[in-house]
């Protein structure tokens, strides 16, 4: 994670101070709960709330973990020393350090997944917005690269918007899977404290009780989160490459805003650079990084080890402050997208009708010319279109085999765009859930 590419409310997420913080609520969290099950005194579970507005020193646990050689310890005896050593000898009562740990990435987690929900309505909001500004907007839709059938720039931007919108459903779901905390102390047993202990601080951090840890919660749920991570990366990616493709100079069919000022080349001076979607395809290829990773971490030894823990330290922030500058990025770039329509009604005639061939081949079958000949004396005329510039209705008009089974008016009326459109409405309303 670099400062390029992070926003400040996502990074605050993993600072250590932020950690920190979620440390000491869950210390004294457990400090009243222990205390209302009698098994610590309530004078000490309240006074452990004095550092509750205290500034942790995060140098200061530094310095102590530099000679513990353990976080967790060093915190601990760094919140002594603010609520002082008496007070605080029932912190951390038959807790285990994963105890603390699993549940503050757990939070973190759940913090962190609420901001790119909220990064992925505005996208969805920009998505749709454009959808309906360019509902009827023809292009020329592709396959393999290459001109294929009619299409609309709106049906581009609603099939962005209903994956965008199925991640959105897979975000909620994982961040679900890694709503749960555990204070069940070593191996998760909770030999040495009451499972009351470990329901009590998960109601007051909005969390659920992991059903069954051992010494750590389960990392399936959290291979489950940072795969959908990548997944979201990945539809990133698709929307960026498409606006690449547009952006091209041979296509130019839309390209991202260019504002004053702005350079494209130290060298040429005349270009506008899909820098942005650039950029995008790359943070993608970042976030998918970490997919792997948290898959291997979900095999541990036994009832723990911490060969999941150094990934975590790294997978955690970068995966999550990359995609929120991800996901705002692409919102941004789509809200101000500029649009070309005209060069998509150019480029659509660019090859003089043949984009209708599937329409005339239909038109022969069902006239009575078997599907093979159709093929043949559509494939024929198209071909001289390619080859030779020709013209693919009045190609069509001047074969005798296709006139022997079609009129001029039956060939002419194959070419009416509106043919290409007139269920557009329908996948509309399927997409957006009413009448567009």
């Amino acid at each position: 994670m670099i400062p390029r590419y992070s926003r400040p409310e996502m990074t605050e997420i993993w600072e250590p101070a932020t950690k920190f913080r979620i440390w000491f609520e869950i210390e004294a969290h457990a400090c009243d709960a222990m205390a209302e099950l009698g098994v610590i005194p309530k004078e000490n579970a309240a006074a452990v709330w004095k550092a509750q507005d205290v500034s942790f020193d995060v140098d200061r646990i530094d310095a102590i973990e530099a000679v513990t050689k353990h976080d967790v310890i060093a915190f601990l005896t760094h919140l002594a020393e603010i609520v002082g050593a008496n007070e605080a000898r029932f912190v951390h009562q038959g807790m285990t350090s994963s105890d603390v740990l699993d549940t503050t990435l757990n939070i973190q987690l759940c913090r962190a997944a609420d901001i790119l929900l909220a990064d992925m309505d505005r996208l969805l909001a920009a998505l749709k917005a454009r959808a309906l500004e360019h509902k009827d907007t023809v292009r020329i839709g592709r396959s393999h690269g290459i001109h294929a059938e009619p299409t609309t720039m709106g049906l581009t931007f609603a099939r962005f918007y209903a994956e965008m919108d199925r991640n959105r459903n897979r975000l909620e779901k994982a961040r679900w899977e890694v709503a749960t905390g555990a204070i069940s102390g070593a191996v998760g047993t909770f030999a040495n404290i009451d499972p009351a202990v470990e329901e009590h601080v998960c109601a007051q951090l909005g969390l659920r009780p992991e059903p069954i840890s051992t010494q750590v919660i389960p990392r399936d749920r959290h291979a489950m989160f940072f795969a959908t991570l990548g997944v979201v990366a990945s539809s990133i990616e698709n929307i960026a490459t498409e606006i690449r493709h547009m952006q091209r100079t041979e296509v130019l069919e839309a390209e991202e805003f260019f504002s004053a000022g702005q350079k494209g080349s130290s060298a040429m001076p005349h270009k506008r650079n899909p820098v942005l979607t650039e950029n995008l395809t790359g943070l993608a290829r970042l976030v998918r990084s970490a997919v792997v990773p948290a898959l291997e971490n979900v095999a541990l030894w036994h009832e723990r080890d911490i060969s999941h823990s150094s990934v975590e330290r790294g997978i955690g922030p970068d995966a999550t402050i990359h995609l929120d500058f991800a996901l705002t990025r692409l919102a941004g770039v789509v809200e101000k997208l500029v649009i070309y329509p005209e060069t998509m009604l150019a480029n659509m005639n660019k090859f003089r009708g043949l984009v209708m061939s599937q329409r005339v081949l239909l038109a022969l079958t069902q006239a009575g010319v078997s599907r093979e000949d159709s093929y043949r004396l559509v494939q024929r005329n198209a071909m001289k279109v390619w080859e030779e510039g020709k013209d693919f209705r009045t190609e069509l008009l001047a074969d005798a085999e296709v006139r022997a089974a079609l009129s001029e008016d039956e060939i002419n009326e194959k070419f009416d765009l509106g043919y290409h459109t007139k269920h557009v409405d329908t996948i509309f309303a399927r997409v957006f859930g009413q009448p567009a």
